[in-house]
Formats: structure tokens, sequence, C-alpha cells
């Protein structure tokens, strides 16, 4: 009883304001208080409970499971399983509208070859001028609140729709934008590495934290583009309407896609060479300290200025695929050497710029891009989803840059390319004495070997360069070379 009495003491307070609440004679009049004051009562521990449960249960959200059905697909060509893949395996969706077409058509022409390349330009009527890249128009879809009136939705169907086309021996479905450029010899590198016979969706992030975090960072951001795996496809075809119907609140068909290849227990397989360029600015930073991977997408080219100085966009673009044509698995593969006896780095961005600096720069440094962009929604200097480093204020901490100016093959197994100093007008130059000896040199020569795609199957590594007969004083000649066993920058 006493061991009674201790426990109730504290909750003494709480007892005597109930009985003061509902222990009172019986009437009419406080019968009507009494439910008031019950019903108050239930408001205060209901408000209580929704409270607890938003402090520690999340709130999913709800859908209806829908009924079952099933489409018969085919699988992929049996006798062409063991072939290495190549093009011709490809179907690429080019997601287009006809009010976009005609101008962002550009940037398709630059690398879709109709004489190699299967897919299609999807849109949503049909175009006024005659097409050089195939089309076809998007079929209609609608169902309850989601609609193919909807671009994101009629784009999120691309590869439903291409795969019900029934094409021979596909292995790989590409999705990107009608302002997408694909370098097509480097993303059939990366396909030819994995198993087209397994379920795989394989693209890239955005390079905007801000972006990520709105999206998700385990999606595939469609402008970069993205590649799934005809396995995956045929699984799709059953579950995508069902699937926009649930996911009708999301923003793009990137993340719609995403969402429904979720839902099939498929995780994102990230490639580096697949560039969204979610930036504002001068991509300039990312493409001179490319990380060691193929080069296999642009997007977002309208919204940044362009890759080469005095040059409109098409232009630059034309600029850098002549050189992707000439050795395609190298184009802006980063190499770094040093002069040892003028104590002097070198970085080269093959068949994209030169940096040159008056001292030595370690490596690490050397392949961390410099901070050129800004992000994509807030315009701001910071975060993105790798290291960046600030331009220095100071023009004596800042490399002297070259750009490309033309490309040669010099026989059929070797490259010559040249680069020569550009200065902006209201550029600041540093005027100290090793700084001038620099700018001496006006142009660089770089010669290589052509680069084996199947050295992308491998172990990645960054190869060597090394600074040969320096000519004229004007003109610096580097030779890049994979690197030879035990060899390091500083032997």
């Amino acid at each position: 009883m006493q061991t009674f009495q201790a426990a109730s003491k504290p909750i003494q307070p709480l007892i005597n304001t109930f009985k003061k609440l509902f222990v009172f004679p019986l009437n009419l009049s406080n019968i009507l208080l009494l439910l008031a004051r019950a019903a108050l009562l239930l408001c205060l521990v209901a408000s209580m409970l929704l409270a607890i449960h938003s402090a520690f249960i999340s709130d999913p959200r709800r859908f209806i499971l829908p009924r079952r059905t099933r489409t018969a697909v085919s699988e992929p060509d049996a006798h062409t399983s063991d072939a290495a893949t190549n093009i011709s395996h490809i179907v690429f969706g080019i997601g287009a509208s006809v009010q976009t077409w005609e101008d962002r058509s550009l940037y398709t022409h630059l690398w879709w070859d109709p004489n190699r390349n299967r897919g299609f330009a999807w849109l949503d009527g049909e175009p006024r001028k005659t097409q050089l890249v195939p089309y076809r128009v998007s079929g209609q879809c609608s169902g309850p609140d989601y609609s193919c009136k909807s671009a994101a939705v009629r784009m999120a169907r691309i590869v439903v729709e291409g795969f019900k086309l029934g094409l021979k021996n596909v292995r790989w479905f590409v999705m990107g934008d009608d302002d997408t450029v694909f370098f097509t010899e480097n993303l059939v590198s990366v396909l030819a590495k994995y198993d087209h016979n397994q379920m795989y969706y394989i693209g890239g992030n955005s390079e905007s934290v801000e972006q990520d975090e709105m999206h998700s960072y385990e999606m595939a951001f469609g402008g970069g583009g993205f590649a799934i795996s005809y396995p995956l496809a045929a699984q799709l075809v059953n579950v995508m309407d069902g699937c926009l119907q649930r996911y009708h609140f999301f923003y793009g068909s990137d993340q719609r896609v995403w969402a429904c290849i979720s839902e099939l227990g498929v995780p994102l397989t990230r490639e580096r060479g697949f560039h969204q360029f979610d930036i504002r600015g001068k991509p300039y930073g990312i493409l001179a300290a490319h990380p060691v991977a193929p080069l296999v997408s642009l997007h977002h080219l309208d919204s940044v200025e362009p890759l080469f100085p005095n040059k409109t966009r098409i232009d630059s673009l034309k600029l850098l695929m002549e050189a992707y044509r000439v050795d395609s698995s190298r184009i802006i593969q980063q190499s770094v050497c040093y002069d040892r006896r003028r104590k002097w780095s070198v970085s080269v961005a093959w068949g994209y710029t030169v940096q040159i600096y008056p001292f030595l720069v370690t490596a690490t440094d050397l392949e961390i891009p410099f901070q050129t962009f800004k992000t994509w929604r807030s315009w701001s200097n910071r975060p993105f989803s790798f290291n960046a480093r600030p331009v220095s204020a100071d023009p004596c901490w800042r490399p002297v840059v070259y750009f490309l100016k033309g490309v040669q093959e010099v026989d059929t197994r070797g490259t010559k390319t040249s680069y020569e100093r550009f200065v902006t007008k209201d550029e600041k130059v540093c005027d100290r004495q090793d700084y001038s000896r620099v700018m001496a040199v006006k142009e660089f020569t770089v010669s290589s070997m052509k680069m084996d795609t199947q050295l992308w199957m491998k172990a990645p590594q960054r190869q060597c360069c090394e600074i040969m007969d320096r000519g004229s004083d004007d003109n610096m000649w580097i030779r890049i070379r994979k690197c030879r066993k035990g060899e390091t920058i500083t032997t």
C-alpha cells in the first residue's frame, strides 16, 4: 500500500485535475459540460498522438497495388550473345519536342551517323522538315494522375515504346535529350564492360549537390544520358504505366524512370564519363582535369559558355569532335609531366587544352578541376559532387593556358596535336621573370600513339608524358605514352 501511495505522488496533480473536471453532481447542464470537456480531452489526446507520430514515424507515400498484367517479351538474339558489343547493338532514344527539335537537332547532328547509329528522336508531333535523324511520334497514354500530354511522362515511356518496336539484335537502350552530345565509340567501350544479359542501369549523377539532393543520388540524370540493358527494358514494359501513376508527383522523366527501375530492385551503376553538366559558367575546369574514364556525353551546352574561346558553341564542339574522331579513346584524357631543368609543371587534356605552371605542382592538385563554374540552380560556388579548387586572383599563381589549334594523323597509329596560347583582352598577366619565360612559349606540339580501346577494359591508369627536344624557344614538344613498369612522375 505504501509503495502504491509513493508511486502515485508524481501523478497526484493530474488526478486532482481529473476530479475537478469530471466529478460533480449529475444534472442536464453538468452532463452537457461533461461531454464538452470529454470532447476537449479527446482532441488533446489526438493532437498528442499525431505529434508523436510525426516525430518518430516517417510518412511513406501510399499507393494501391494495381492488378497484375504481363506483356510477353522476347529474349535477346542468342546467336549474338557471345559477340563483342558494338554500335549496332545500341538503340538510341532522344527525348525531344517539335518546338525544340529544329534548333537543338544541331547538337544531335554532330554525333549522329545515319549509316551506323540506330534509334529515333521521339517527338510530340510531326516535324515540319525532312529529318537526318529518324523520328517517331510518341504514342498516347493516360491514367489516373498521368498523361502523355506531359512531356515528362511521354519521355519516360521512350524506353518502353522503343522496346515495343521489336527491333532485332538489341542489347542496350540509351536515352538522351535533344541537346545531349554522345561520343558513341566511348559509349560502346563503357557498355562492352558489362554483361548485356543481366539487368543494368548505367549513367551518372549531377555535378551540383543541390540537384542530387533534390532528386536523388541514386538516379541517372537523363541529360547526361543513361543506358538500360535489354532484360531490364523487358521488365519495365510490364511496370511502367502503373509506376508512372504512382510517381506522378515527380518532376522529370529521368526521375520517373529511376523510380520504376528502383521498384525492380536494380541500382544505378555509375560511370564517370556521363556529364549532365548541371553547372553555370565555363566548363573548362572539368574538361581540363577529366577523370580517368572515357568521355561519353555532354549536356546543357546551351547553358554553359563555349568550350573554346572566340568560337561559337557549335564550332567549339566541331573542333572537339575533330580530335575525337582521330583518337576517340584519348579525347580530353589528362596526362601530367614535369620539366626538371626549368621546374615547370605541365598538364595536357588531349584534344582540348594544355596548362603550364612555372613551378612544381603535385599531381594530386593537378587532377582537381579548377572551379570555373557555379552550381546549376542557385549559381553558388559550392557544393559539387567532386572536389574543385579555386582559381587564384593572383595571376602569378595561375597556369598559362593553351587551346587546341589543330589535329592530324601521323600514320594509322600516331597523332600530332597543336595548341596555341590564348590571352583575353582584360586578362591580367604576371610580370615575374619566370612567367615571362613561359609566356615566350607560343605553341605546344603533343605527339602520341592512338590509345587502345581495350585499355578501358583494364584497371584505369593515367598515361605518362615527357618533355622532348624543345626545338625553338616559342614551341614545346611533349610526347604522351603508356607508363613504363615502375615509372612515376618523379622518376
